[in-house]
């Protein structure tokens, strides 16, 4: 898979990471370097410059937007729940979401003996390529996506949460996180290198 835009070296001096990656991840990549089981897809196959590491994850099943980047403490800047980053999600579901379906993730679900914190949720019709492998489809069962937003990230937390309301999750691309859309023209498995813009809409001031 191609690259979107080379590295090149980062100012000596900089208030702003020395590196962040914007990578398109692809369905069945897993967001790490190594493999764990021969035949594995990971990000060690598309063409990162070295010493960048994942910032957060994506599950194998999941797609859309990862960052990456060679500054330790970024991790804990972005992602560190009392900086509630949000992060914006759009779920292909099984069943037709209503606004009764929104509004309770909204408000917050039990899931693992633990609530989630208050979220946004919209009913949208996305225009979005279809999924390579396709998703599960069953003739008698319609379709529907969900954009839901989070400032929080246990463990396949999305799709718990449209289980929970009867809605399980098909299909799951992250698109946003804080201020920072996934660019449309990044196809998936291609990276860029963020710029220092891009950096004020990842970490708002």
């Amino acid at each position: 898979m191609g690259v979107f835009c080379n590295w090149r070296n980062p100012p000596v001096q900089s208030s702003i990471p020395s590196v962040v990656l914007v990578f398109n991840k692809p369905y069945g990549v897993l967001s790490q370097f190594t493999q764990e089981v021969a035949g594995q897809l990971t990000l060690g196959q598309f063409s990162f410059p070295p010493r960048v590491y994942p910032v957060g994850r994506l599950d194998a099943d999941s797609e859309g937007l990862l960052l990456l980047s060679d500054e330790p403490g970024f991790n804990n800047r972005l992602l560190d729940p009392q900086n509630a980053h949000w992060r914006k999600y759009w779920a292909q579901v099984e069943g037709i979401a209503t606004q009764a379906h929104t509004q309770r993730l909204e408000s917050g679900l039990e899931i693992q003996s633990k609530r989630t914190l208050p979220a946004r949720a919209h009913v949208i019709t996305p225009d979005v390529p279809p999924r390579i492998p396709p998703i599960r489809e069953r003739k008698a069962i319609p379709t529907s996506w969900i954009e839901l937003e989070l400032r929080e990230g246990r463990n396949r937390q999305v799709r718990k949460m449209t289980a929970a309301v009867g809605l399980p999750t098909l299909r799951l691309i992250r698109v946003a996180i804080s201020d920072f859309t996934l660019p449309p023209d990044l196809s998936p498995g291609n990276w860029m290198e963020a710029t220092p813009s891009d950096h004020a809409r990842i970490l708002p001031p």
